[in-house]
């Protein structure tokens, strides 16, 4: 088996630090079956996660993975331990193909997903994300995905403070899961699938748990606050990384750019300062990298160091890109 790896470059592609980012590995050995491909990961494994953990995000791009099941057998050659949706917290709808793999989020095509970190609005998140084109959008659609280590940098320098203030204080975020799933909605996951639970009564002793608040609301719709969450996390070589859901929420939730504090406070519960939210979502613009997808492309993403999100699309062509989600061995 080969243990060669391949490189391309785009025209717009970033480069932090003399690393390509993304990190675009292209099969130009020919590589012609799934197993062959899980191989020649097995061969180099070691090469590409040292890739990922230089770059963020890595897109192999002209592999042979035609459907779910193949994306599902590439991606679990990486040796991550798995991580099922069903586990997650998540409030977001999702329909699963193999036990591995799911949708990306659900919301209609001209719902903008903004840039965030899976499920950092959760006590429980992945370390390690893939997605793969099955097939992609005739016009937009793009998967844009951002260093989250330069974006805190530039806060750093640019407001101090600000910067300062989402270290020390962390977050917390509310959200409203509905009774039943709403796929209008980037939020619709119920509060049973989310919880994974059947009753009221289990669906409190797992927020108990895990250190959330809650109310039931008239409709049946469960409101919930998490416990403290970090909205920066130090890395294992030093570097700081804003980790959350900040831009995703002020952007893109129903209703919070009107008022913030619906959904978004500080840790210690004083309000974030709409100008402030402004300025971070601006600022991340410039470290932030569309992904045009083609089909068969998977890419590995780093969920510390960078953020993804989904641009809107159109067209007759159905888009359909996947999910996989790893925890660190």
């Amino acid at each position: 088996m080969s243990t060669t790896i391949n490189f391309a470059q785009v025209e717009t592609q970033h480069q932090y630090d003399g690393f390509d980012f993304p990190r675009i590995v292209t099969n130009k050995d020919q590589i012609q079956s799934v197993d062959l491909a899980c191989d020649w990961v097995t061969s180099n494994l070691t090469q590409l996660k040292k890739e990922l953990s230089q770059s963020g995000v890595v897109l192999f791009r002209g592999f042979p993975l035609h459907s779910a099941e193949d994306f599902d057998k590439f991606s679990a050659a990486f040796g991550f331990e798995g991580f099922t949706y069903k586990e997650s917290l998540s409030n977001a709808v999702r329909i699963n193909f193999t036990e591995r793999v799911f949708t990306a989020n659900e919301a209609p095509k001209e719902v903008e997903i903004f840039l965030h970190h899976e499920m950092a609005q959760t006590p429980i998140s992945p370390d390690k994300l893939f997605f793969f084109c099955l097939s992609p959008a005739d016009q937009g659609g793009a998967t844009p995905v951002c260093r989250s280590d330069r974006l805190f940098k530039k806060m750093q320098e640019v407001a101090p403070e600000l910067a300062q203030a989402m270290e020390e204080k962390g977050l917390k975020y509310t959200t409203t899961m509905p009774g039943e799933n709403d796929e209008n909605s980037g939020q619709g996951r119920s509060w049973k699938s989310t919880l994974d639970c059947s009753s009221a009564a289990d669906a409190e002793e797992k927020l108990r748990q895990l250190g959330y608040s809650w109310v039931w609301l008239a409709d049946g719709s469960l409101k919930a606050t998490t416990p403290v969450l970090p909205a920066v996390v130090e890395l294992e070589n030093g570097i700081k990384v804003f980790y959350n859901q900040l831009i995703a929420a002020y952007m893109g939730w129903k209703g919070v750019r009107e008022t913030p504090s619906k959904a978004i406070t500080y840790g210690d519960d004083s309000f974030i300062n709409a100008a402030d939210l402004d300025l971070i979502n601006s600022l991340s613009h410039e470290f932030t990298f569309d992904v045009e997808w083609q089909a068969a492309d998977m890419a590995l993403v780093d969920n510390h160091m960078a953020m993804h999100g989904r641009r809107p699309y159109s067209g007759e062509s159905k888009r359909q890109v996947l999910v996989a989600l790893g925890k660190n061995d």
